[in-house]
């Protein structure tokens, strides 16, 4: 039977995605599961599979279209299968004629109709609030005339002087939200690392991978989030879900703007796999090509800057996550040991919190535990046995 291709919901908050690029063009043979189409979501660029083996048929989004998830773009056929057509609109019954008013009855002046109420999504009806604008005054791009948060985001915006790219825009747009509505609490915390360097350079020399500091990282993490798993839960519909799978993800700047995508069951994998992963979600990020199943799912997320030199930071909860991990270089420095002054190899730990999730007491137990582990990673194999 004739198989959909629609645009893709991957997250709660997203409403529509737009069309970058087909990887086929109409009419041409298509295989399940290998890229269809590139679009641009609220948290990345991603590629499209093809949902069916069979011919691309009647494309109804062209690249640059912006499109409300769940809608069909197009469609996979076998040979001699049409396409099913859409439901046809309501069809209103007809007037019934208004029996004649006698000579004597004079009518009133007509009733005020009540003013209907503008269709919108519920992510613009929240942001009209938020920002003090009457829906009836805004013109909608959605089906139907509908309010789009876009609209809305479109009559705050100053003509720049460069258009920003959408991934940027989404970016800015998700991490105001969380910072204005997510309670953020914080915690530093330095650490020891000439073990971490140690177990680096031990894997460097036996894995025929390229291995990184932030590979060790989602390993560690991964095992403190099971350790401590009301950490690896979410805020959501205003109570508190743990999660069942440990997602970490990573994130990755690149030319459009951040993403985050993620390694998942992290906390079942060895480094090896780690690595090999991580490699291939950033080449796919830089290069535009995730998948939908790259950038959902995350539970946590780890920030690492050291690369770019900084010491220390704190990052932006990844709402509705509970927590994100901030990472700095990793830098020789003096510290105190038995009383005198050595000098050790040294990072430093920034995790930022949503409190509505997590009290300043179980946060610092899971910071104890990643910090404990970084300074002696074998403990890790103790915890997994």
């Amino acid at each position: 039977m004739p198989r959909e291709v629609i645009m893709p919901a991957l997250g709660m908050a997203q409403e529509t995605g737009k069309v970058l690029r087909w990887l086929r063009s109409e009419g041409e043979e298509v295989r399940q599961g290998e890229p269809l189409l590139e679009v641009e979501t609220d948290k990345a660029n991603v590629e499209i599979e093809s949902p069916a083996s069979g011919v691309l048929a009647r494309v109804l989004a062209r690249e640059g279209d912006e499109v409300p998830v769940g809608q069909v773009i197009g469609w996979i056929l076998l040979p001699g299968e049409e396409p099913s057509e859409p439901p046809a609109a309501p069809v209103s019954p007809p007037a019934v004629a208004a029996a004649p008013v006698a000579a004597e009855q004079v009518p009133g002046p007509p009733a005020e109709p009540a003013p209907a109420r503008p269709r919108a999504s519920p992510k613009a009806r929240r942001l009209a609030r938020e920002m003090g604008v009457d829906l009836q005054s805004v013109q909608g791009s959605g089906p139907g005339g509908a309010v789009l948060a876009s609209d809305l985001q479109r009559m705050t915006e100053v003509a720049p002087t460069a258009e920003l790219p959408h991934v940027w825009k989404l970016m800015a747009e998700r991490t105001a939200r969380a910072w204005s509505t997510v309670p953020h609490f914080f915690l530093l915390r330095d650490v020891r690392a000439d073990r971490l360097v140690a177990w680096h350079q031990a894997l460097r020399q036996r894995l025929q991978v390229e291995l990184t500091y932030t590979d060790l990282l989602v390993k560690l993490v991964a095992g403190a989030l099971r350790a401590h798993p009301e950490v690896n839960a979410r805020w959501e519909d205003g109570r508190i879900r743990r999660l069942p799978d440990v997602n970490v993800g990573i994130a990755v700047a690149t030319e459009h703007g951040l993403v985050v995508p993620v390694v998942h069951r992290a906390d079942e994998l060895p480094v090896e796999r780690i690595a090999q992963r991580r490699a291939e979600l950033v080449d796919r990020a830089r290069g535009g090509r995730l998948r939908p199943e790259d950038v959902d799912g995350g539970t946590f997320t780890i920030s690492n800057l050291g690369m770019y030199g900084v010491d220390r930071f704190l990052a932006v909860v990844n709402a509705p996550q509970a927590a994100i991990l901030s990472v700095g270089r990793l830098a020789d420095r003096v510290v105190a040991e038995e009383g005198r002054p050595v000098v050790r190899p040294t990072l430093s730990l920034g995790l930022a919190c949503d409190h509505r999730v997590l009290d300043g007491a179980r946060a610092a137990r899971f910071l104890e535990t990643l910090a404990a582990w970084v300074e002696e990673p074998l403990a890790l194999l103790d915890f997994a046995r």
